[in-house]
């Protein structure tokens, strides 16, 4: 697969969005549990942080490049919301649908390979919608045109009207701009495995204590 072609793109623009979904996830999922919220108010609030996660991430390098945060914010609003809203609908959807997940704690196994679960089925849900936006010049396409207008910022005063003119067919193209996504997607790997690794060993620790506590009260209830 080339690095640069629309399926590229759009694999590297879906993991953007696949990311900030995913801090979003947790983190409501973690405040929804510390505060005893119930189902619902945990599924709103993760699905506000994932937009909100989504977008920053998407803002930081253009504002890292020089744009100003309002113009970067109304970027990204265009770029990425129907991206995070696929992504954020399925993803919730699945959650909901397998038995126990959405009132497993953090600590439970069962919470992390339903995320985990959700995550892929939403990631390939969302793909197709990003191809089909990127292929029209829309979606991450803008995002692409702009890191590349701003890569060649310094020749644009030699060449105004010509360099407005190729700027604006960008926007309509499929953009050749590429991303390294992999990072992206070994940062969503270990998170991932780090929480089920977590959750495993405090499942052992617990089933331990019990057996412990119940081998205990047996042995004061025959003496």
């Amino acid at each position: 697969m080339h690095k640069n072609s629309p399926h590229a793109v759009a694999v590297a623009a879906t993991l953007h969005c696949l990311t900030g979904c995913a801090i979003g996830e947790i983190t409501g999922m973690v405040i929804g549990e510390i505060f005893g919220l119930t189902n619902e108010l945990t599924i709103l609030l993760s699905f506000t942080l994932a937009f909100v996660f989504g977008y920053t991430l998407s803002a930081l390098p253009l504002v890292r490049g020089g744009l100003s945060f309002g113009a970067a914010l109304r970027l990204v609003l265009a770029a990425d919301t129907v991206s995070i809203l696929t992504m954020e609908l399925v993803d919730n959807a699945v959650m909901y649908a397998i038995p126990g997940a959405m009132g497993a704690g953090l600590v439970n196994p069962l919470f992390w390979v339903s995320m985990a679960v959700a995550l892929f089925v939403a990631f390939w849900a969302a793909y197709p919608v990003n191809r089909y936006l990127i292929a029209r010049g829309k979606g991450h396409a803008l995002v692409h045109a702009q890191h590349d207008h701003g890569a060649h910022s310094e020749h644009h005063h030699e060449h105004a009207g010509h360099k407005e003119h190729h700027h604006m067919a960008r926007l309509e193209q499929t953009p050749t701009h590429s991303m390294d996504n992999r990072p992206l997607l070994y940062a969503i790997i270990a998170f991932l495995l780090g929480g089920l690794v977590v959750s495993l060993a405090a499942t052992t620790f617990d089933r331990a204590e019990y057996e412990h506590l119940q081998h205990a009260a047996t042995t004061s209830t025959q003496r």
